[in-house]
């Protein structure tokens, strides 16, 4: 049953294209699920049926797996499943006829103004404050997330403000750069030229001179954040919700904030229109003299 797994991943990374980061989830996902077959005695895949998938939901639920965590394996199942069928290994998909436990929607977290104003204000002291500086206003200008940061290269910047982003699926998106940033940007572009991994193609390089981890990003942005004096926490995702949060609130414009994040359903976008709503009624409690509760 695994051997069918590993078929499966390495037919996502090098046909479909997919992350190394989204590879390894549906690896530990689905490895999971073949362990927890075997434990219910399934021994092949064209063995599964619909009640076999609805023990395995049940199992998971006692073993205490979040309502999150269930739903993440058995959307990758159900993927899995559609690969099977479309080798003829399964005659149908019984995954896709089991409902996962269904949780409440939770909106995205994301800064206020003021406080990604506050985060962004970092003193260029040093050149790696100044890269991170560079960094932390091109994830903000363009909302990008953090996979598409650490993959861009020198080449994919345009003269006329235009970054060429490299998204989920290898697809290519092209997206505004701000004045801001272009700014910070250039000035990174300058100091960089003079590192020693100048030659290496990649736009933001890591103390190594080589180019920069996601990890890195994530441990830095923390660092700056309470440097800062953010009392949130910070990481990359939440400045992409904040560009997109910010953006809507703004423009009102659903379908060109879909077109900047990249998403390829506009559902995946609305949950922003929901944080907007979720903002307007927290001013109205606060503001209209018939929201005030009394005394």
């Amino acid at each position: 049953m695994q051997t069918e797994v590993d078929r499966y991943c390495a037919y996502l990374a090098e046909v479909r294209g997919y992350s190394p980061h989204s590879v390894a989830s549906y690896r530990r996902q689905l490895t999971q699920t073949v362990q927890d077959l075997v434990y219910l005695k399934l021994s092949d895949w064209p063995e599964l049926t619909a009640p076999d998938v609805e023990q395995l939901v049940l199992l998971w639920r006692r073993k205490g797996s979040g309502i999150a965590t269930i739903q993440q394996r058995l959307s990758a199942l159900r993927s899995f499943c559609d690969d099977l069928l479309r080798h003829g290994i399964l005659m149908s998909n019984p995954a896709r006829q089991v409902q996962a436990p269904k949780a409440p929607k939770r909106l995205p977290k994301n800064l206020d103004v003021d406080a990604m104003m506050q985060l962004l204000e970092i003193p260029p002291n040093d050149p790696l404050a100044l890269r991170d500086r560079a960094m932390f206003e091109l994830l903000y200008s363009c909302g990008l997330r953090l996979a598409e940061l650490v993959s861009l290269n020198v080449a994919d910047i345009h003269a006329d403000r235009e970054l060429r982003v490299l998204g989920k699926g290898r697809k290519t998106r092209i997206v505004p750069v701000g004045k801001e940033a272009k700014r910070w940007l250039e000035l990174w572009l300058t100091e960089r030229s003079t590192w020693a991994g100048a030659s290496d193609p990649a736009l933001f390089l890591s103390k190594q001179q080589r180019r920069i981890s996601a990890r890195s990003v994530q441990l830095r942005l923390r660092k700056w954040g309470i440097s800062q004096g953010v009392t949130e926490n910070v990481h990359p995702h939440k400045l992409r919700h904040s560009f997109a949060t910010h953006i809507l609130e703004s423009s009102r414009d659903l379908r060109a904030v879909q077109e900047l994040l990249g998403h390829a359903n506009l559902s995946t976008t609305q949950v922003y229109t929901q944080v907007d709503f979720a903002h307007l009624a927290k001013v109205y409690d606060d503001a209209h003299p018939r929201a005030k509760k009394k005394d």
